[in-house]
Order: structure tokens, then sequence, then C-alpha cells
């Protein structure tokens, strides 16, 4: 049996471990399609995981979620998953280029297009909980 405290432990790592791998092939796929000369797959995995943060924020604290799924999507996987870090290295190479017109494009597309991702996948949340309203009660499991 696993000792209680290695639990969040664990379940952090296994986020992180499938959020890294996330971003690592997903950019690899779009650097493949679209070419590396542009910051696109940061730009991409930013706005998907704005996105997929607005989602997992809003499921991971509706009721009867276990504490431990809230730190394997929250911490580990889109802590790993999703840096701006990566956004403000792509934006310095823009402006070193220097390709202001691509760098401002890049900055409101991230600022911007984030902030509606974000909203967008809350609302899915939404739309997504409020149908799982309608579902009967998981029965009580006594332990």
């Amino acid at each position: 049996m696993l000792p209680v405290a290695w639990r969040p432990v664990l379940a952090i790592a296994l986020g992180a471990v499938l959020g890294a791998w996330s971003r690592y092939y997903g950019e690899m796929g779009i650097s493949y399609l679209w070419g590396s000369d542009t910051p696109l797959a940061t730009l991409v995995v930013n706005l998907t995981g704005c996105g997929a943060m607005g989602f997992a924020t809003r499921v991971c604290f509706a009721p009867r979620v276990h504490p431990e799924i809230r730190l394997l999507w929250l911490t580990g996987f889109m802590g790993s998953y999703t840096t701006f870090s990566g956004y403000e290295l792509d934006s310095i190479h823009l402006r070193a280029a220097p390709l202001w017109g691509a760098d401002i494009l890049y900055w409101a597309g991230s600022i911007l297009g984030g902030w509606l991702c974000l909203e967008l996948g809350q609302g899915l949340a939404g739309r997504y909980l409020d149908g799982r309203r309608h579902d009967p009660p998981p029965p009580n499991k006594q332990e």
C-alpha cells in the first residue's frame, strides 16, 4: 500500500510527465507540419493550454473531485504543458530578427487568444457539468 504522504507527489509527477510529453510531441508535430521558422508551435501550446486550463479548473473544482486529481491535472499536467517562458523567449528572437510585426501579432495572439480560449474552456466545462447534473449520482461505496 502506498503511504498517504506520497500520493500528492506521485499525482503531480504523473501529471507532469503527461504534460511534458504532450507539449513535446504537440510542438514536434506542429513544427513538422508548419516548419520551425516561426514560434507557431509555442503559440498553439499556449492557446490550447489556456483552453485546457479553463476547462480543467472548472471541472477539478467541481464537487466530489479528489484532491489528488486536482494536483495531477492542475499542478502536474498544466504546469508542465503550459509556460509563458517559451513565449517570452520566442518574442525576444522575433524582436532580434527584427520582425516587429510578427512579434506584435504573436504577443496579441497569445494574450487575447489565451483569454478567449480560457473563457471557451470554462464555458465548455460549464456545459459538461450542467449535462452531468442530470445523471444519477454514483452509488455510495462503503470503505
